[in-house]
This record gives C-alpha cells, sequence and structure tokens, in this order.
C-alpha cells in the first residue's frame, strides 16, 4: 500500500470516527500532496508540448500517462509531510509568543498526527555519529566543505532528520 493510499484509508476512519482534528490535518496534507503534484504535471506538461490535454481530452492515454508520471513517489509524499510539519513548528512558536495556547495545542497535535507518517527521526547522537563518518569520508577540514558534507549526510538522513538540526551539527564539527 502506497503512502497516498494509506493517508486516504485513515482519512476515511478518521471521518467514521468523527475525530475532527485528523480530519483537519488530514485534509490539509491531502490538498498539499494535490498541489504538489499539480505542480509536477504542470512541469511535466511544459516539458511535453506535444501531450495538449484540452486538445486530445482528458480520457486520453497521453493524458492518462501525464497523471501516472505526476503521481507523487513515497519519497516525494515525505518531503511534503515535513514541509507541513515544519509549517506547523513555526506557527507553535508564533502561537507561544502570542500566548495562544488553544491554538498552539492544535498545530502540536496536527504536527503529531503528521509525524505518524514519517520513518522515525534520528537521535542528535546518531546525527553526529553519521556527520563524523560523512566528514572523514570526503576529508572535510573547513567550513567550505560543508556542502559536500551535506550533500553525503542527506542522502543517508533523508526523511529521518531535519535540515536544520543536521546543518548545525555539521557547522559544528567544521568550525
Amino acid at each position: 500500500m502506497s503512502l497516498k493510499e494509506k493517508i486516504q484509508e485513515d482519512l476515511n476512519s478518521a471521518l467514521k470516527e468523527k475525530k475532527e482534528t485528523e480530519v483537519s490535518a488530514l485534509r490539509m496534507l491531502k490538498a498539499a500532496v494535490f498541489n504538489k503534484e499539480k505542480g509536477k504535471r504542470y512541469k511535466l506538461s511544459q516539458e511535453k508540448p506535444e501531450i495538449d490535454i484540452e486538445k486530445l481530452g482528458k480520457e486520453s492515454p497521453q493524458a492518462k500517462e501525464l497523471e501516472k508520471e505526476s503521481a507523487l513517489t513515497d519519497e516525494e509524499i515525505m518531503e511534503v509531510i515535513s514541509s507541513e510539519i515544519k509549517k506547523r513548528k513555526e506557527a507553535m512558536v508564533l502561537f507561544e509568543q502570542g500566548n495562544r495556547t488553544d491554538l498552539f495545542e492544535k498545530e502540536k497535535k496536527e504536527m503529531e498526527i503528521l509525524q505518524k507518517y514519517l520513518p522515525e527521526q534520528l537521535s542528535e547522537e546518531e546525527i553526529k555519529k553519521l556527520a563524523k563518518e560523512a566528514i572523514e569520508k570526503i576529508g572535510a577540514k573547513e567550513i567550505k566543505d560543508m556542502g559536500k558534507v551535506m550533500a553525503e549526510l542527506m542522502l543517508k538522513v533523508k526523511g529521518k532528520a531535519e535540515g536544520g538540526l543536521v546543518s548545525k551539527i555539521v557547522k559544528e564539527f567544521l568550525s
């Protein structure tokens, strides 16, 4: 079962069980995934101008192929989820500053719901260990090598760690 199907299944059961917060979070996630797919479809249609859906129709084999190609992979959906979680974290900071504990709690619950769809996050210690390995592998000595280290490291931690935290750790090691 794909991640997209799992999200739809969970949304359906949340609707049946009348879990408002979960329904809200999953609907927003589905909308974000839909928008990302729409953007991908537009980009693909620009690369293949011979596929004119207006002329060929939505039921044409070319249109169906474009639809299939623009469907997000599980990895791309995880990127969307990570982005949505990041938005929740940013909103939580603002709501905390504004003393809006009700909205803070709502964002926190939504974030927890979304985190269920990501692989388990690496601890700071695990990230530090991987960062050391990447630095040694590349032979990085100074901060100007950070890009190379990040490229190497992000391949290993993609979806399992927040980029900002990884960047902070790499900076500490290189300075």
